[in-house]
């Protein structure tokens, strides 16, 4: 069992007040992983204290010696491989094959970042006279990363790598519900070479979250979760500050007239029960013309019904358990809403008893059909494999349908008719539009962000020209030189 700590002034320590809280294995209740700070305001201001003390210094480090840092916690990662992906597996009830997955792109974000700390530079304007104007990009300040559970290590690393690398120190609250997996990344950067000052563990639930935020001293706060919590951090962080929010999403999938039902199906499953359907990119919503609407609903309650569902470290399992009792009876609640609603379901739905034992988070995964707008699985962030089909007329009213959400992260089409694709990609009211691929998935060099309620609509993640802004300040320079002396030579 894991003792956890927070990591405030360079040093691992309790919360102050000594409270703790639990971990279990989602998979197996009884399993406890182990007992971590349950912090508060208290903890973040010492935090927050041993951050600024040592920001000056971190600013004026080299670059280069930025990226090398970054580079070694990438290899260090690498070295805890099968140890990562276990305990990945344990902690928040993936599969073997997604921790693994997750445990790879994690170095290669670290490493993608490295290299972004050498081009944080300014631009020489040309002006009249001899006089110089350039402009200089400094680091904005402490970054306070605030983090959710389904992608522990990944998400995170897009948050402390692209801070660190440009000279922002970094204090990061990881979700309670995967702390093992923030202390982890943090022992990782400081095996790298991180200086104990420049970074902060803070573990705990909203209560240091809140915190986190309140801090004025905390010049920008990245944030991803859930759209309740985005805007009240909006909020509070207000017109001096920064906000970085990824947020909910409601994600459709399109299958045009010409599509292929068994495609569409493969499609739809992977992006809905991948991950156990909890990814802020997974597809929750299937829209159809009448024409192909019977075939791929077939389809997808035949790939639905073929899933195996178990513990994620066993082999031959294609998901894993939903990642708490929280998510267990969130995700009971809205089957219950799409039947009382006039849903029709299709599939799935029943909780699991894999070889027979009671006590995982388990779930099979659901298919509605004659779903409506109003109902709470059509407008509502499920955040588990639940999906709700929509009948369409034709093209037009199934783009109608798809934007008909106060969501915009993601959306899909599956058709061959290239015209169709173009003409979705330019109706979409999301930030990620995906043609012939799963509502999940994206690459790492890419701009990640949503539209509407799915994003603070400022800066991008991830990468694209707005990512590295967030993390650093511009100023302009006039520059003259001084009046020429005059007088003997």
């Amino acid at each position: 069992m894991i003792e956890g700590r927070n990591f405030i002034g360079g040093s691992w320590v309790p919360a102050r007040s000594g409270a703790t809280f639990t971990r279990v294995n989602p998979a197996e209740p009884a399993d406890l992983i182990g007992t971590f700070p349950a912090s508060g305001a208290e903890d973040v201001t010492a935090a927050v204290d041993g951050l600024a003390h040592a920001a000056a210094e971190w600013a004026e480090t080299a670059p280069e010696r930025r990226a090398a840092i970054l580079e070694a916690a990438a290899a260090q990662l690498e070295s805890h491989g099968p140890q990562l992906i276990a305990e990945l597996v344990r902690e928040e009830g993936k599969t073997r094959a997604e921790a693994a997955m997750e445990v790879s792109r994690t170095p290669s974000n670290l490493r993608f970042y490295a290299a972004e700390a050498t081009r944080a530079c300014g631009v020489t304007l040309p002006t009249a006279g001899a006089d110089l104007v350039y402009t200089l990009r400094e680091p904005v300040g402490i970054v306070g990363a605030i983090t959710p559970w389904n992608f522990p290590l990944n998400i995170p690393s897009r948050k402390l790598g692209p801070a660190l690398a440009v000279g922002d120190p970094v204090l990061f609250k990881p979700s309670e519900l995967t702390p093992l997996m923030g202390q982890r990344l943090v022992e990782a950067l400081l095996a790298g070479g991180l200086p104990p000052g420049v970074i902060a563990l803070v573990q705990g639930d909203g209560v240091a979250g809140a915190a986190v935020t309140a801090d004025q001293r905390v010049a920008a706060i990245t944030f991803t979760g859930s759209t309740g919590v985005g805007r009240a951090i909006h909020t509070q962080v207000g017109p001096h500050r920064r906000a970085q929010l990824e947020m909910g999403g409601k994600n459709p999938v399109i299958v045009a007239e010409d599509a292929d039902p068994e495609r569409a199906a493969a499609l739809i499953a992977k992006g809905a029960f991948g991950l156990s359907g909890q990814a802020c990119t997974g597809t929750s919503r299937v829209i159809v013309t009448s024409a192909n609407h019977d075939a791929v609903v077939d389809a997808l309650i035949a790939r639905a019904g073929a899933m195996k569902v178990g513990p994620g470290a066993e082999p031959g399992i294609d998901m894993g358990a939903l990642a708490s009792a929280a998510q267990f009876e969130k995700f009971r609640s809205y089957l219950q809403a799409g039947i009382a609603e006039g849903a029709t379901l299709r599939c799935g739905g029943e909780a699991v008893t894999p070889g027979g034992e009671p006590g995982g988070y388990f779930v099979r995964p659901a298919v509605f059909t004659e779903a409506r707008a109003g109902m709470r699985i059509v407008d509502e962030e499920v955040f588990g494999p639940m999906v709700a089909v929509q009948r369409a007329v034709d093209l037009d009213e199934a783009i109608e349908l798809a934007n008909a959400t106060e969501f915009g992260l993601s959306a899909a089409i599956v058709t061959d008719d290239l015209a169709v694709a173009q003409r979705f990609s330019r109706r979409s009211k999301t930030g990620l539009v995906k043609i012939n691929q799963p509502t999940t998935g994206m690459a790492m060099n890419a701009p990640f962000g949503g539209y509407k309620a799915s994003s603070g609509g400022t800066f991008k993640e991830q990468a694209g020209a707005s990512m590295m802004e967030f993390y650093l300040n511009e100023k302009t320079v006039y520059l003259t030189s001084g009046t020429p002396r005059t007088g003997t030579s």
